[in-house]
């Protein structure tokens, strides 16, 4: 029978409460454990005293029993230097945006950067430009167009001119 150290929700509708308990991995969440090791409760403020309370001495018994902690119960007794701290598990590429979406943020990104070097560049060049010499255009002739005359526009008949 492998044993799991692992939380056991309890409490009301929005108001969680939980037990760390030993159990039998086969059994249900909220099922049939073993032994009652200590509790949590997450409505409590992180650094109160009555938010985390775990019976240390049973503990050590179950995990020198073989008994494995699941990962949050890991994070709590890690606190307490009883195990050591559970690695962090890599996400699975589902977590990242599709391709179009990187591809936007990437343009995005570069942008936001050319925007950044415009602007460093221009506070760093002196208040005064210096007269930048134009060199000689080379003239290309240009044909001179003829001026067009617009044809009168037709009046809509039964339009009087003093309407007021």
């Amino acid at each position: 029978m492998a044993v799991k150290i692992r939380l056991t929700r309890g409490g009301t509708k929005k108001r969680p409460f939980y037990h760390i308990v030993a159990a039998d991995e086969r059994a249900p969440r909220d099922g049939r454990y073993i032994e009652r090791l200590g509790f949590l409760n997450p409505l409590l403020p992180k650094d109160h005293a009555e938010r985390l309370k775990i019976d240390a001495d049973r503990v050590k018994y179950w995990l020198g029993v073989g008994a494995k902690p699941t990962d949050r119960v890991a994070r709590f007794l890690s606190d307490l230097e009883l195990v050591a701290k559970p690695a962090i598990h890599a996400q699975t590429k589902q977590d990242k945006p599709k391709a179009k979406a990187q591809e936007r943020m990437r343009l995005a990104e570069e942008a936001r950067k050319e925007a950044e070097e415009a602007k460093a560049a221009a506070e760093a060049a002196p208040a005064e430009e210096p007269a930048v010499e134009e060199a000689p255009a080379e003239e290309a002739p240009v044909a001179e167009e003829a001026p067009v005359e617009e044809a009168p526009a037709a009046e809509a008949p039964g339009e009087d001119e003093n309407k007021g």
